[in-house]
């Protein structure tokens, strides 16, 4: 059984996770065929719209923490870097179609598409805060939220889809019978305007998206390194043993007062 189901309908192309039984849970597999689908949608030239949704109870419950564990490592840059959905070289609209539990590496995967249709009641987590030693800084700010909304998103607190609805995060609102009907309508509305001009529109659209400036993201790669790596694990050994973690936070405790500011990036610049 493939881990992504891909279906066609015309010009559109439909992608499903198809892993329901680990809340379609981000493993090497999984995210291979996640790279061959956006592949073959990238290139095929009778292809123009796509639909992202997930089977079961979950869009993606995001990173396999299991498959972490077992590998004594984490990490999927490879992933990011070869999927033309996440790595921003895909030129044609995907619409998000959100199922159900959208965490960690998931929201990032909904988080790439352009348009978005949720059933009630879907749960919406960024997970950075929990996984990693720096939250989910970048979220909110791409997607324009008001401060304190960032800052929530950002320390991993859950959202629900009411209200990213409320907040303009997610386009469509429906009952789960609609959710694939909503999505689809609103891919064949998209295949009703001039070629040049869905091409043109999408291009524009995502050029005008912010991002976090240069010297921000200087700032998140101090900061990711800054504290106890063995929390990295422990979060997963204690999210697989369902008990709560022992975090150490700092090798040195000292550390705590030492944090990286965007004034030290700047010097390190300077002496660059």
């Amino acid at each position: 059984m493939s881990l992504v189901n891909v279906e066609r309908q015309g010009q559109i192309m439909l992608v499903q996770l198809n892993r329901p039984e680990r809340m379609n849970a981000l493993g090497r597999d999984l995210r291979t065929g996640l790279i061959e689908a956006f592949t073959e949608f990238h290139e095929h030239p009778d292809l123009e719209v796509a639909v992202l949704t997930g089977s079961g109870r979950a869009f993606c419950a995001g990173e396999d923490m299991k498959e972490s564990l077992e590998r004594g490592a984490v990490g999927v840059e490879d992933w990011l870097e070869r999927d033309a959905l996440m790595n921003g070289s895909l030129k044609k609209p995907v619409i998000g179609a959100i199922n159900g539990f959208c965490m960690g590496g998931g929201f990032m995967l909904m988080e790439q598409t352009d348009m978005r249709v949720a059933v009630r009641g879907a749960v919406f987590e960024v997970s950075e805060a929990k996984r990693w030693l720096l939250g989910g800084y970048s979220h909110g700010y791409v997607a324009r939220l008001p401060h304190p909304i960032a800052i929530e998103m950002a320390m991993g607190f859950r959202f629900t889809a009411e209200r990213l609805y409320e907040l303009g995060f997610l386009n469509r609102l429906v009952e789960p019978d609609q959710l694939l009907p909503t999505a689809y309508e609103m891919a064949e509305h998209l295949l009703t305007l001039p070629p040049a001009s869905r091409v043109n529109t999408m291009q524009m659209m995502r050029d005008m998206r912010p991002e976090v400036p240069q010297e921000y993201e200087n700032l998140a790669r101090a900061l990711r390194r800054h504290g106890d790596k063995d929390d990295l694990m422990e979060s997963r050994r204690a999210f697989a043993e369902k008990r709560k973690p022992n975090f150490k936070g700092w090798k040195d405790p000292a550390d705590r007062f030492r944090t990286p500011t965007l004034a030290d990036v700047r010097k390190e610049g300077d002496r660059a």
